[in-house]
């Protein structure tokens, strides 16, 4: 029989992928992880390039959508910092995160909820009046998400869906309507959603004696180490399925292919990394990397979009 993974819990120290610092700015920034709005953005901007078929977009819709995606990640972000405090509190790897250690006040954080969410409803508004109509829903599932651990082990689901909005609200942005086909935009959702959730899964590897002790519920948590990784390899599995059904919607180009064959390739050697005896590599290079996917998947559908015609050029002067 196996020995499972031994996990000491280790004296609170500042967390993975966050800057060192005593500056406000800094307390912020690493409040929501600003950085990796970067790895998520990429999804919105595949609705923006996506939606071009349709529509030339202009670079003030590329600017609202930034600004849009970016201030509903800050608010989200917060919000689930403000809801999970005492919970970070009580365990070692996030005991150190800004509000358990009184870096940033309570107040400060809403007050940061409250400008961010303010600022997301206002960008949605600039784009047309569908986003702005949306943009309370939106608002609200992202929100929701932060409280689904204590009731479900498919919290990591609901995380995917609310990474889903950013490539739907893209499209919305620039086309002002739903795709066509329909399912077009519902395979993009499916494949950023599957996405985040089996990248989520793995997240929660980290904590899974410690969600069993808190009653919390995640899929290691209620299944066990190995068939949570054989979850996140299905849920990847039908990802890259999302993303090849897309291809077909679009009749996408050589360039979207090999998109899809790095990400393929990326996430088959990402999971080689993990196994349930050998967490050891789960750590924040890991997890960079997986960003990463984004951007280059973002980069081979905008290459594949500009060598498949001129009508593409956008209007940056609008």
């Amino acid at each position: 029989m196996t020995k499972p993974a031994s996990r000491i819990p280790l004296p609170a120290s500042r967390e993975g992928q966050t800057f060192a610092g005593a500056s406000r700015i800094i307390a912020y920034v690493n409040l929501v992880k600003l950085p990796h709005t970067i790895f998520a953005l990429p999804f919105a901007l595949v609705g923006v390039v996506l939606a071009s078929y349709r529509r030339p977009p202009r670079l003030s819709d590329v600017g609202w959508v930034v600004l849009a995606f970016t201030a509903a990640r800050f608010a989200a972000m917060a919000f689930n910092r403000l809801v999970d405090r005492e919970i970070d509190g009580r365990n070692p790897r996030t005991a150190m995160r800004e509000l358990p250690s009184g870096a940033l006040g309570v107040g400060e954080a809403w007050i940061a909820v409250v400008l961010a969410s303010g600022l997301f409803v206002y960008s949605a508004g600039q784009l047309n009046p569908l986003c702005l109509a949306l943009s309370p829903v939106a608002l609200a599932w992202i929100f929701f998400y932060s409280f689904t651990k204590r009731f479900t082990r498919w919290s990591h689901i609901v995380l995917g869906l609310s990474l889903a909005i950013a490539p739907v609200g893209g499209y919305l942005a620039v086309a002002g309507a739903w795709s066509h086909p329909f399912w077009m935009l519902l395979a993009l959702a499916l494949a950023v959603a599957t996405w985040v959730a089996g990248f989520d899964i793995f997240y929660s590897l980290q904590d899974l004696e410690f969600d069993r002790a808190q009653r919390l519920q995640s899929i290691p948590a209620a299944l066990g180490e190995k068939r949570g990784i054989r979850v996140a390899r299905v849920m990847h599995l039908v990802s890259v399925g999302a993303l090849m059904t897309v291809g077909f919607a679009v009749h996408a180009g050589v360039w979207y292919w090999v998109g899809v064959v790095l990400a393929a390739a990326l996430l088959a050697y990402e999971h080689s990394l993990v196994s349930p005896d050998d967490l050891s590599k789960l750590d924040a290079a890991f997890f960079t990397m997986n960003g990463m996917i984004s951007i280059a998947f973002f980069f081979f559908v905008l290459m594949d979009r500009l060598m498949r015609g001129a009508a593409f050029g956008m209007r940056l002067i609008q």
